[in-house]
């Protein structure tokens, strides 16, 4: 049996100082970059004791001047933020999440993107 059957879409990690059970699907799982190996994460036992996943600065990510950020909500929308907006300073982007940076209203338009009401 492929371990990969067993192990669902691949969103968990083997505790290794209570259990070997696991060890060989979560190799497998970071081998081809599956479920949570495909982006970046912290360990849940490095999560308890406080660790996060350091989010790139805005204005370093994007000097390019394409500073339009393309969010989707808990709902799904597709919604851009234009600076100014209300939520704008709010907003981070998560490329891996499929949100982006636009520079142009019309370029996130075209994208199927609404823009913000605030």
């Amino acid at each position: 049996m492929r371990l990969s059957s067993t192990l669902g879409s691949h969103w968990a990690v083997a505790y290794r100082n209570y259990s070997d059970d696991y060890v060989a699907a979560e190799d497998e799982a970071r081998t081809i970059g599956a479920g949570i190996w495909s982006s970046q994460f912290v360990m849940p036992w490095d999560w308890r004791r406080g660790v996060r996943v350091v989010q790139q600065d805005d204005a370093s990510a994007h000097a390019d001047g394409c500073d339009i950020k393309g969010n989707i909500n808990r709902d799904g929308e597709m919604i851009y933020h234009v600076p100014g907006g209300r939520w704008y300073e709010r907003t981070r982007v998560d490329e891996s999440a499929g949100e982006r940076w636009f520079c142009t209203d019309a370029e996130a338009l075209a994208a199927g993107w609404r823009r913000s009401v605030q």
